[in-house]
């Protein structure tokens, strides 16, 4: 595994760029918005603002298992506007990454910076609370006992914790159907969880890994047909990468870009 990291943008730059396509005032910690994202918005907006927005976060997809394995990917990558490699944050594991993705902010400053447990819940300001304040309507869809099912609780918006990712995803594509949120945030553990187990380039892994990319593409294709009154920014946004150990897991966590690059895909749907 090497290190070298360059110029990639940080997820720390997905809160800002979540309020910044929509027009209203960021979270208070968060640092720079994605100029690509919101530069890819307002050409395809046409100068105006996003109304919904929706993020999935599939956890541990690194950009080598793109680079590697496209076939898998195709599902998802026919629906991206914007492919943009990314850098995760450090440590990369998951609830130190997702606290720096909503918030805009480095652990130093969101209090998040290891793999707490139990999870802790976020107290500091997050985009989930920018929408809150002005108005909007954001809503987590999560398996129970992860960080994405914590992190944001004690909110005013709507929580929906499944014990499995079959659950999660019926309710998200659900709520979609509803037209109910502004925003929707979709956790899926199912390659982390299978590749930490089997090893990420496992059968097992890929077989959820292209699960993943299938559900993206079933998620975009359902917000084209029940949302087509709306300008949606729509986000395939892992929160960092994975590498094989010996014994033939996985594995996280390190400074290698193996680890700390990986794939972002966005849509603009208007």
């Amino acid at each position: 595994m090497t290190n070298q990291h360059g110029s990639l943008p940080p997820i720390t730059g997905v809160a800002r760029s979540i309020t910044d396509v929509m027009g209203i005032e960021a979270s208070r910690l968060a640092g720079p918005a994605i100029p690509q994202i919101c530069e890819g918005a307002n050409a395809a907006f046409a100068g105006q603002k996003a109304d919904r927005v929706f993020m999935y976060n599939p956890d541990a997809v690194a950009l080598w298992l793109l680079r590697k394995y496209p076939e898998i990917f195709e599902p998802a990558l026919q629906h991206a506007d914007l492919p943009l490699p990314m850098l995760s944050a450090v440590p990369s594991v998951t609830p130190v990454c997702f606290a720096c993705m909503y918030t805009g902010a480095s652990p130093q400053e969101h209090g998040v910076d290891g793999p707490i447990k139990p999870r802790p819940i976020l107290r500091v300001d997050t985009a989930f609370d920018a929408m809150i304040r002005a108005g909007r309507k954001p809503a987590i869809v999560a398996t129970e006992n992860h960080s994405m099912a914590r992190l944001f609780l004690e909110r005013e918006m709507d929580y929906y914790i499944y014990e499995t990712v079959e659950e999660c995803n019926e309710k998200a594509a659900q709520l979609i159907e509803e037209d109910c949120c502004d925003m929707i945030a979709l956790y899926n553990v199912n390659f982390d969880k299978t590749m930490h187990r089997c090893g990420p380039e496992s059968q097992e892994a890929l077989d959820a890994l292209a699960q993943n990319c299938a559900t993206f593409s079933a998620m975009v294709e359902k917000i084209e047909t029940c949302w087509a009154g709306h300008r949606t920014l729509v986000g395939f946004a892992p929160d960092h990468g994975c590498h094989e150990i010996e014994g033939g897991q996985g594995k996280h966590g390190t400074l290698a870009d193996d680890d700390m690059h990986v794939i972002h895909l966005y849509k603009f749907i208007a």
